[in-house]
């Protein structure tokens, strides 16, 4: 059997770069499997994928050695026009491959490309929009849609053609918790009704662990671990903690053995050690609900948005009537589905997007990154668009002559974030409210934990910080508020334990293995309740 991927001895350096990306890589891919690709920030995971889909080397050029084939293609002499037509693909930045006007010429595009007849075109563009949920945005312009949105469309894109590989980087990182489990549910019928091979890299290991056949980490560039699921999360237990996802952290810190992949397993292993009811949770106590602050008197607010409306032509409103207060200092996670007004709520407080009605007061300027990091960079080299001390800050102080697109989306996403912290320039004021729009994108646990630290130290100095994020864990690492956005107005606002815990969606994988269970949202405080709370046993806990 001929294997969809073949890499032998594949090392890769991008241009001017001093070491290596991919070092002596050396794997097979088998029609039908659906493969996990893990490992930190700036690891080789993009670049991996990028010699996949042939974009290294014929657009980043740089220097290739070993054997890579494609779908019995050589990547060295087969460019990304070629590989389309077996490869379908989808980068971390989806905005950067959107290339039509509408959804609909969007869809078919590559089906087009490909020489596809009318008839194939327009039932491959119903399918692949009834799959992705996008057929309501059709007829809608690519300029309107969100980030969310723009991935699926792309996604759609890619996969419309049925390839018999599809490469994605990062392709649930701005979908919302139902379209990122339905999106992995699509993947995994692919993968087993058309014997679509798919690569996926994913920093959401909670995510997308249960559904693969195989996971390949990726250290320093070269391959650190290839096995099933559960030797993986062995291995990561004992060589690489920062990879284990929710649940496993959670049995980990615990002392529970063998480590889950997923809710299912862990809730069934609970269970059978007599820590969780059928059906219930772990039977502590919720978290004590307390007043939140922004109801105390204090000084004048760093955000205020009175009676907000957002209206587009036609009558559709991205914001509702949206009243909302936010303390200097405060740390605010602003969640909700895809479309729900994150974005356009944070370009309006920013005054990006002037309000149709009711007004915006800010107390001093606000600093804002937006969902495209590519955006904040003009030139060919990252040395020129940001100094030594925010490239240090970004943790890329050694790579200043690297050109922008040669960076991982994680380390592009760090490096944006560096930027606009620093603020316009000496002497300008600290900026009272920032503001971040999924910020996590492309960031492995440990870089996200790293900004949930700086965003606590902001708010300590005075800033508002506000992050609007699908990601729950990072919202229990940092915020002391959180609010949930529905079709434009507020349909919940509370500390995290209110919020968090206890649901299906909006809800971190500890809090959805516990029930809620004492408020506790990450792993190490689900950890505490099972061995404190719930008298774990000595056998039990080794």
């Amino acid at each position: 059997m001929t294997s969809m991927v073949a890499l032998e001895g594949l090392t890769y350096r991008y241009p001017g770069a001093d070491a290596p990306a991919l070092r002596d890589v050396t794997l097979e891919i088998e029609p039908g499997e659906l493969v996990l690709l893990a490992g930190a920030s700036g690891s080789g995971k993009s670049t991996l994928l990028r010699t996949v889909c042939g974009l290294v080397p014929h657009v980043h050029g740089g220097e290739v050695s070993g054997r890579a084939e494609v779908a019995g293609m050589d990547v060295r002499e087969h460019g990304p026009g070629e590989l389309a037509a077996s490869v379908g693909t989808l980068l971390q930045d989806p905005e950067t491959q959107i290339v039509m006007g509408t959804v609909r010429a969007e869809i078919a595009f590559p089906l087009e490309n490909r020489g596809e007849p009318p008839a194939a075109v327009a039932r491959g563009v119903e399918e692949a929009a009834l799959a992705l949920g996008v057929a309501a945005l059709l007829e809608r312009p690519t300029h309107e849609l969100s980030g969310g949105e723009l991935q699926r469309v792309a996604l759609a894109a890619a996969l419309g053609g049925r390839p018999a590989l599809a490469v994605l980087d990062e392709p649930t990182s701005q979908l919302d918790p139902v379209a990122g489990d339905e999106l992995l549910s699509l993947l995994r019928r692919l993968n087993e009704q058309w014997d679509t091979a798919i690569l996926l890299a994913d920093h959401r290991l909670d995510r997308a662990l249960p559904a693969a056949d195989r996971v390949i980490a990726l250290a320093d560039g070269a391959v650190a671990f290839d096995g099933p699921p559960p030797d993986f999360l062995a291995w990561a237990a004992e060589a690489a903690s920062e990879l284990l996802p929710p649940a496993a952290q959670l049995f980990a810190d615990a002392g529970l053995r063998p480590l889950p992949a997923g809710v299912k397993a862990a809730r069934a292993a609970l269970r059978a050690h007599g820590l969780l009811e059928p059906g219930g949770d772990a039977g502590a106590p919720s978290a004590p609900r307390r007043r939140h602050a922004r109801a105390k008197r204090g000084p004048k607010p760093a955000l205020r948005l009175r009676g907000v409306w957002q209206e587009f032509p036609g009558g559709a409103a991205a914001l509702r009537a949206v009243d909302l207060v936010v303390a200097p200092g405060e740390r605010v996670a602003l969640m909700g589905r895809n479309g729900a007004g994150k974005s356009t709520l944070l370009r309006v407080a920013r005054g990006l997007l002037a309000p149709t009605r009711g007004r915006v007061e800010l107390a001093g300027p606000m600093a804002l990154l937006l969902q495209h990091p590519g955006d904040y960079f003009l030139r060919d080299r990252i040395g020129d668009d940001a100094p030594p001390e925010v490239l240090e800050a970004a943790g890329l102080g050694d790579r200043a002559d690297r050109h922008p697109r040669d960076l991982s989306g994680g380390e592009r996403q760090r490096l944006a974030l560096a930027l606009v912290a620093a603020g316009s320039g000496p002497g300008d004021p600290a900026p009272a409210v920032v503001g971040l729009d999924e910020p996590t994108r492309g960031m492995d646990h440990a870089r996200r934990d790293a900004l949930a630290a700086e965003l606590q130290a902001l708010a300590a100095r005075g800033a508002a910080a506000i992050v609007a994020t699908h990601d729950a864990e990072l919202a229990a690492a940092f915020a002391d508020r959180v609010i949930l956005l529905g079709d434009g107005t507020v349909a919940a606002d509370g500390t995290p334990a209110e919020v968090l815990a206890g649901g299906w969606y909006f809800s971190t994988e500890t809090a959805r293995i516990l029930g809620g269970a004492g408020g506790a949202l990450r792993p190490e405080q689900g950890a505490a309740l099972l061995r404190e709370r719930l008298s774990l046993p000595e056998e039990v806990a080794t």
